[in-house]
């Protein structure tokens, strides 16, 4: 009897620790961390689509260029253009859809997301869009960075 309840507790114990350490694995498969540290005048002629609700561009840097949205008067959002689904994959690259303004689409994957908050629309994706912070001084200066 005793052996029985041993027997058990040893199992129970190594399906514990082996879902323990299942849990911990690493994903390697992610959009490599690149600097980031950008400071526009958006009301220089050339950011024009960024002083109206709704504008977006696309900025180099990040992995493979930034996405700018502007969400509200006061909020920016910025994302890397790196598709987050297999993103050792060399051929995944968002870009803003031309018949949706707020949707950002992989041609390579399928995937879609989100302008809005960056989270996945449709598509293979399992992870959102990679977000770089912002600051809008409330005037005219807007940074992004990480």
């Amino acid at each position: 009897m005793k052996l029985t309840k041993i027997i058990k507790i040893s199992a129970l114990l190594m399906l514990i620790f082996s879902g323990f350490f299942m849990s911990c694995k690493k994903d390697n498969d992610q959009i490599p961390d690149v600097l980031v540290d950008i400071q526009v005048n958006i009301n220089n002629p050339g950011y024009f689509s960024l002083q109206a609700v709704g504008g977006w561009m696309y900025f180099d840097g990040g992995s493979r260029g930034i996405i700018v949205y502007r969400r509200s008067q006061d909020e920016f959002l910025a994302f890397d253009r790196h598709c987050p689904y297999q993103p050792s994959n060399s051929c995944g690259k968002l870009n803003v859809d031309s018949s949706n303004n707020v949707i950002a689409k992989d041609d390579c994957c399928g995937s879609s997301f989100l302008l809005t908050d960056g989270s996945i629309q449709g598509g293979p994706a399992t992870r959102g869009m990679k977000m770089y912070q912002t600051y809008w001084d409330g005037l005219s200066i807007l940074r992004i960075y990480n």
